[in-house]
Formats: C-alpha cells, structure tokens, sequence
C-alpha cells in the first residue's frame, strides 16, 4: 500500500464531466488499496474571472478581501468533486486549507506555506476516507484567507504530500509528461521516462510550463517524488521528477527550454568606473524589476563599457522609464530595447562532467546562421539569447545536435 497525493489542475477539473472523470481516476488508486489525498484547482477559467471581478470593483483592492474572492474558485471544485466521490461509492470529504489548517505567512496573494497539520487527516485517511482538499489557499497569522500566488495549487500538492509523508505526488494535468523539448515545435520531442529535480527547476524557471517553479524547488527541498501524468490518457506512463540517484543512464541533456517572456535592454557608452552597474540595476531592483542575463564590453579606450541585459518582456517599458529618468546620474549615452529576443536554454546534469556542450550548441546555431546575441551559463544549463524569429530553427537544429529526436 502506498500513500499518494493526486494534484488535478484546472482543465482536468473544467467541467461536470471532467470533475466525475477525476473521480474515477482517484477511485482507481483507491480500490488498488492506496491511501489517497486529492489536490485541486478551481475549474479553468474560474480563477481569472474572480480576479476579473475584484479589479472592476476596485483596481486597487484590499488584498485580504482579494484573496477571500479568488479562493472561492477552488471551495466550489472540492465540494463537486467529493460528492462525485461519494456518488461512486468512495468515503470523501471536502477540505478547505484553514480547516486542514494550512498555515502561511500573511503575505496575501503570494503567502508563503509554514506549516500543515495533518493529523486529523491522517486519523481519516487511516479510516479509508480520501480528502479532497482545496489547492492554492491557507490561512494566515490574521486567520483570515490567504491565497499562494498563481500557480500555487501545485505548491499546495507538493507541500501537502511532504507534510503527510507520501510515497509520490501525482500532478495530473493535460499533457502526458515531460518531453525533450515543446512538441508543438518539434515533433520528433520524446517524453522522458524520468528527470532529475535540478533539471526539472531549470527548466521550469526558463520556460517550460507542465510545473511550477516553486513546486518543483518545494519537492526537491523536501525530497518529494513527483509524477507528471495525463488526466485523459491516464494508462499512459508519466515523467517521474526524482533525485539524480534514482536515475542510472543521465543523459548529457536532458532537454531544450525556450522563454519568448524576454526583453533586451542595451545602454551605449556608460561610463566605466567602480560602482556603475549597481548605480544601473539599483532603480530596476527599487521598481521590482528583476534582471537575468547580463553582457559587459569595454570599449578601445577602456572609458566606457556597453552594458547589455534582459527583463521580462512585461517589465521591458517601465524599465526603460525608470532608466531614461535618471539617465544623466547614470551617465549612459544612448538606450537601445528590444523586445523581439527569445531565450534558447540547454538543459542537463551531464554537462557536470562533460566538456563541449556550450561548442555543441554554438556550432549548431552558426551552422544554421543564427547570431547569438548574449550567454549565460550554470552547472547544469547553458542559456542563449537569439531573433525570436528564429526560434523554431533553432530548437529543431539542437535538438537533433544533441541526438534527442525520437527515433
């Protein structure tokens, strides 16, 4: 017998039928003898038309009572989908995060998840009962709702199966696993049979979107081992998101990621001396504006430097306002944005212990004359900023450079 949170997002959730599908698939686990949790979603769409409602009644909202609307999404798919149990002959109960309780910072609308106290559950899931329990939501110091940010029904899931301790954590969702890289671009992606956590954060934080990043940085802290699998092809293997132990072969990549979410800003001739680049990325840290890859020249003379970096695309006009306000203390020449930029990103745990990767990728793109316009680089990933027009190229070219095309 094995003890297992199911996570079911929201278009698995979607509709009266999806919800009864759900249903079965948790029966399913249940009748195979497995003590199980249920994580979900509100139903698609739900989530953005409470949010909708909150901004025409007040742009600037309370955030106390913007969390005790948008939370409601989720309190109506638990009640559903625990009568949908019990209709097919299965103990069920609906749980909403305070009544667990689910304990978070006060931070409303992005709270941070402290503590879970499981042991009625685990008193009622010991009784064969399945709790249906409502993702995204928590209770605050205040006591009042409190909701995790967009995403965090995930976070929820994986929190939820550390707290009670379980074998895995199912994240049921509308694709069948983690593939080599998007399919819809590269049809000879394969699906991997398992990836480690590293590679899986990497890849979530870089453009990926079958898991949240901060559920993934959740299960890797707490060792939890997730499993991406398909709500509507659930007799089709998943991706295992694991330890680098559990995996014998490691690939030298994993996987290609691409972000079209960037934004290049270029500042000509700033002035080279001591404490310039913190006198730039001070304002843009003050606006909450977060800065990725970074590329200095100095010019012939040595007095200047061009300054090269980007930002999310939806930070790109306000980062160029806040820069051109103060463009005489920072004592820049001229600002170049430029929007049309994706981010290609390499992905492996091989690359640890093998050289010439970066060459790989370098020489893939200039076969195909593809200008690489900034790199960056960790342990595990090297990170390229290209023509977002290029961006279809340039994933099939690696993709078949690395050797990943599915036979």
């Amino acid at each position: 017998m094995a003890r297992i949170v199911m996570k079911f997002g929201g278009t698995s959730v979607g509709d009266i039928e999806r919800i009864k599908n759900v249903a079965q698939l948790v029966k399913k686990e249940v009748d195979a003898g497995n003590e199980v949790a249920v994580v979900v979603s509100a139903m698609s769409g739900e989530t953005n038309k409470l949010v909708d409602y909150c901004r025409q009644i007040a742009p600037l909202h309370d955030a106390r009572e913007y969390d005790a609307v948008v939370a409601t999404g989720e309190q109506v798919t638990i009640g559903l989908l625990a009568l949908a149990l019990q209709e097919i002959g299965c103990n069920a109960r609906s749980w909403c995060g305070w009544q667990i309780p689910i304990r978070t910072d006060g931070a409303h609308s992005k709270a941070r998840i402290m503590e879970i106290d499981t042991e009625l559950m685990l008193e009622r899931m010991a009784q064969g009962q399945v709790p249906v329990i409502a993702g995204f939501q928590g209770i605050g110091p205040d006591n009042r709702i409190t909701t995790l940010g967009r995403g965090g029904s995930d976070t929820s899931a994986v929190a939820m199966a550390a707290a009670l301790h379980a074998d895995r954590c199912d994240i049921y969702t509308d694709v069948d696993g983690v593939y080599t890289t998007d399919p819809r671009i590269v049809p000879k992606a394969k699906k991997l049979q398992k990836i480690t956590y590293e590679e899986m954060l990497e890849s979530a934080s870089l453009g990926a979107k079958v898991l949240q990043t901060r559920s993934v940085e959740m299960a890797m802290k707490h060792r939890v081992r997730l499993q991406v699998r398909s709500t509507f092809a659930p007799d089709t293997p998943g991706t295992l998101v694991c330890d680098e132990d559990e995996i014998v072969e490691k690939e030298l990549v994993s996987g290609i990621a691409y972000s079209r979410d960037e934004a290049k800003i270029t500042l000509v001739k700033v002035s080279d001396r001591p404490g310039v680049a913190a006198s730039i990325f001070g304002p843009l840290t003050d606006g909450n504006i977060n800065v990725d890859m970074i590329v200095q020249n100095v010019s012939d003379d040595g007095k200047a430097t061009d300054l090269t970096f980007t930002v999310a695309k939806g930070d790109l006009q306000r980062g160029v306002k806040l820069l051109e306000e103060n463009k005489e203390s920072l004592g820049f020449q001229d600002l170049i944005a430029d929007a049309n930029v994706v981010k290609i990103s390499v992905i492996g745990v091989g690359m640890r212990s093998h050289a010439g990767v970066a060459q790989t990728m370098f020489k893939a793109l200039a076969d195909k004359g593809i200008n690489i316009q900034v790199i960056s680089t960790s342990e595990i990933k090297v990170s390229v900023l290209i023509a977002e027009e290029y961006t279809e190229l340039a994933l099939r070219a690696l993709h078949t450079a690395y050797g990943l095309d599915a036979a």
